[in-house]
């Protein structure tokens, strides 16, 4: 009996949920699992900035892939190429070598990339907010300018260096906003040299409000919790150009600022576009049952698929975690159904709603559409989280326990440095190798199952980030959601399941 090869391309919200369907659904003796993915982990990027805060232990929001899918095998490596034809993928591992896998049946969910606009300077001088080197790398970050601002007598470069701006009032725009002032708050107290130095927080987007996606009350409440805190929230506003020493609006005013995070949102995988396949709104085309048209033994899930939304005729459904975590499963199901030869199901979805953790004891929510505000809001937004997560819940609750009796230990770890979190990068886990000069060394090949070499590579699945839509330094927001794959470059479409992110905040 042939034994079947079914490769997960990308391990975010859709590319996890598929594997770990497909690994109750199909015997070891049946078929092979295979997931290709950047790290060992998944990434649960709703919980993101309250790693950045120092809240949670990054840790606690990585969950093990091989330790949550014992039958599932994992391939560290980013996917760099997909032959349909030869039923090949080809892909790049950590250390920069290339191997391939034949497969019988493939799950593409390569998620989305950070999303940059034609705006002079963001990629060189902004930070975007997509994984945990990012997050980890904002924290020391935030930290430094604080230390530095007491460092110097130059009241210039003090209050330079305490104004963070935010671009992006989408999902993760807005938590990082809303959780950024405590924490520069709580490292001013240790500098005697800054007692009256105002900490100075803007977040800008070109939506008319903040949380667009939502409706206009959760939007307010949002609002109200941010200028409460004082965030200086800068609607219908845009950046002209970013430099080392501030950022220009497109008034024409000047922000000086050492810090510019990037929150506009992200855009499909770059893989994508280089399968050569049918494409929309720089989506992989498919049908509602998740094929792709012409290849029946490619599926494809998540932000990197624009699945046709049955409740908004003409548009595919948005880039969010709610929607890349059902997606996953079904695209399981039907890879199971399509081996036994059984009818494939149609994808369709109820909107649960949305919730939204403003820190500090503030949610918005509205989880099955009941607008929910403070306490009650945040008591279901925690709740959502845990049983999202598929593992780490007790870590999660212990770091909340902590938070919650003991001050954070604020200090700068160095773990990761500003050029390994470049802003047009995707996968800051896997910088850039150099390529020697007598060739690449070989990760391997492997085509004893299903069909003859070809090319795909495993690409990083950020599935699920925020969606946070946007224009010209703006992050509107849709769902969020979430999630990682390649080298990003500029422009493209909002999305993302977080925010990734995304990353479910959609309960």
């Amino acid at each position: 009996m042939h034994r079947h090869r079914v490769l997960v391309v990308g391990g975010g919200f859709a590319g996890y949920h598929a594997a770990a369907e497909l690994r109750t659904r199909l015997d070891p003796a049946e078929a092979e699992i295979v997931l290709i993915n950047p790290t060992d982990y998944f990434l649960y990027l709703p919980l993101l900035p309250e790693v950045a805060a120092g809240i949670l232990d990054p840790r606690s929001v990585a969950v093990s892939l091989p330790g949550t899918l014992p039958d599932v095998r994992f391939v560290p490596g980013e996917v760099t190429e997909v032959d349909a034809r030869a039923r090949l993928v080809r892909y790049t591992d950590p250390e920069g070598r290339d191997g391939s896998l034949s497969y019988d049946r493939i799950i593409l969910a390569v998620g989305s990339v950070n999303k940059l606009l034609p705006i002079p300077g963001v990629a060189t001088h902004g930070h975007g907010f997509r994984g945990l080197p990012e997050a980890l790398y904002f924290r020391d970050h935030v930290t430094r300018q604080v230390e530095l601002a007491a460092a110097t007598e130059d009241q210039v470069e003090r209050d330079a260096r305490c104004t963070f701006v935010v671009v992006g009032a989408g999902y993760t725009g807005t938590e990082v906003a809303a959780q950024g002032p405590a924490f520069t708050a709580m490292l001013a107290r240790r500098h005697p040299e800054l007692r009256d130095q105002p900490m100075r927080w803007l977040l800008l987007d070109v939506a008319p409000r903040v949380l667009p996606g939502l409706d206009e009350r959760l939007s307010r409440t949002a609002h109200d919790v941010l200028t409460e805190r004082g965030v200086e929230v800068l609607t219908e506003t845009s950046i002209d150009e970013a430099t080392e020493t501030g950022v220009t609006l497109d008034g024409g005013r000047t922000v000086p600022t050492r810090s510019l995070i990037w929150c506009v949102g992200v855009r499909p995988d770059p893989l994508v576009e280089a399968l050569g396949m049918d494409t929309r709104q720089g989506r992989l085309a498919v049908t509602d049952q998740l094929q792709v048209p012409g290849a029946p033994e490619v599926f494809a899930c998540g932000d990197a698929a624009a699945v046709p939304d049955h409740r908004n005729a003409g548009e595919p459904t948005a880039m969010t975690a709610q929607h890349a975590v059902r997606q996953g499963t079904l695209a399981a199901r039907n890879v199971v159904a399509s081996l036994h030869d059984r009818p494939l199901t149609r994808y369709r979805h109820r909107d649960l709603g949305f919730v939204v953790d403003l820190g500090a004891g503030r949610a918005a929510a509205n989880p099955l559409h009941i607008p929910l505000s403070g306490w009650p809001a945040k008591l279901v937004t925690r709740a959502y989280h845990l049983l999202a997560m598929p593992s780490n819940r007790a870590r999660v609750v212990a770091d909340w326990a902590l938070h919650a009796t003991v001050s954070r230990e604020l200090v700068q770890l160095g773990l990761v440095r500003s050029p390994a979190v470049p802003l047009d990068s995707s996968s800051p886990e896997l910088p850039e190798l150099p390529v020697p000069e007598q060739g690449r060394g070989t990760a391997g090949e492997d085509t004893d199952s299903a069909g003859t070499e070809s090319g795909d590579t495993g690409s990083r699945d950020t599935e699920s980030g925020d969606t946070e839509s946007g224009d010209a330094g703006s992050g509107g927001g849709a769902d969020p959601g979430g999630a990682e794959s390649r080298r990003a470059a500029s422009g493209g479409a909002d999305a993302g399941e977080r925010g990734q992110q995304g990353v479910s905040r959609e309960p």
